[in-house]
Order: C-alpha cells, then sequence, then structure tokens
C-alpha cells in the first residue's frame, strides 16, 4: 500500500493538476481524472444510500460494492492497473438475477421514487450511468482495464432493480409513468 495522506492539503493542485497513483499529473479536467470523479461520486450516493434504513443484506452488498467501486478508483488513478475482475461483473449479475426474480414483470416505464431509499437508489443509478459515459469518452482515449465498463454497467441495472425491491420492502408501489398526465 503506498503513502497515506498525513496532511490534507499539498498546494501541488492549484495549478489545475492533480497526481496520479503512479506519481504523474493529469489536468483536473481530463477523462481519466473526470472518470475518477464520476466513481468518487457515485459511492458516495451509495454511502447516503446506506445512511438510511436498510435490509442488513442489501447494506452488505452495497458496502461490497463500495469497496469495489474504490478499487476502481485505484484502477483509473494507476494506468494499467486492473483490480476489477470478471468475477465481480458476474457477482453482480448473480445479485441482480437474485433481486429480479422476486418483481413482477414491468409492464411499464417507472418513474424514480417511492421510498426514500429507492428514490436515492434511483440517484445512484443516475450517477453511475454519468460515471459509465465518464469511462466510455476515457476508453477513446486510453485503453481501460476490460471490466472498468461493464462492472458499471451492471451495477446501474442493479441499482434499478434494487429501487424497485426496496419500494416493495418497504411498502410503496412502482411510480408507473402516466405518458398522457394533464400539463403540470
Amino acid at each position: 500500500m503506498g503513502h497515506r495522506l498525513s496532511k490534507i492539503y499539498t498546494r501541488t493542485g492549484d495549478d489545475g493538476s492533480t497526481g496520479l497513483g503512479d506519481g504523474s499529473r493529469a489536468a483536473k479536467d481530463s477523462p481519466r481524472i473526470e472518470a475518477i470523479g464520476a466513481v468518487d461520486e457515485l459511492n458516495s450516493q451509495l454511502g447516503v444510500l446506506r445512511a438510511l434504513s436498510l435490509p442488513a443484506d442489501t447494506d452488505a452488498l452495497l458496502a461490497a460494492i463500495q469497496h469495489r467501486l474504490f478499487d476502481l478508483g485505484g484502477e483509473l488513478s494507476i494506468p494499467g492497473r486492473e483490480a476489477v475482475t470478471a468475477g465481480h461483473v458476474e457477482a453482480l449479475e448473480r445479485a441482480l438475477d437474485r433481486l429480479n426474480e422476486a418483481m413482477p414483470p414491468l409492464k411499464e416505464f417507472i418513474l424514480p421514487g417511492g421510498s426514500p431509499a429507492a428514490a436515492q437508489a434511483h440517484v445512484a443509478r443516475s450517477v453511475c450511468r454519468r460515471a459509465e459515459r465518464r469511462l466510455i469518452t476515457l476508453h477513446r482515449h486510453e485503453a481501460l482495464p476490460p471490466n472498468a465498463i461493464g462492472y458499471l454497467n451492471r451495477l446501474s441495472d442493479l441499482l434499478f432493480v434494487l429501487a424497485r425491491h426496496l419500494n416493495r420492502a418497504q411498502g410503496h408501489a412502482d411510480v408507473l409513468w402516466q405518458p398522457d398526465r394533464p400539463q403540470a
């Protein structure tokens, strides 16, 4: 493990650059730093979700995902590092299948909402999609580890199903989109 921060401010970023884990520097608005920031924001949104009242198994799943997202941030901050594996993507798929099999089939689009936890899961899902887009932008410029984009793609799907699961567990119905609803 590298050096731990004992002093939070360094002043080295005052020129608009930031240090990467390999010692190199990058512009704070570079695609790599945008991707790292989006993954960090996603992790923070999951922290907010975990601060709400959740079933223990859901909290444990989200805790594991937060650790994996930190690993993904490490991949992005040390070009060439691989920490997220195909097994991690498969674990998300298994969790997704397990949660989804208990859900009634969707016949309509749903809106974000319902219980506070489900609404926050939807916020995390939309932030996850943004993080995925930032990784795709980075991938156009530089090669990424093979499982980074797939992990975020599965995670956004999982967060959608988790929102439905949390609504159901907390006695809320899905909020169905009504395309012909009168004007607001």
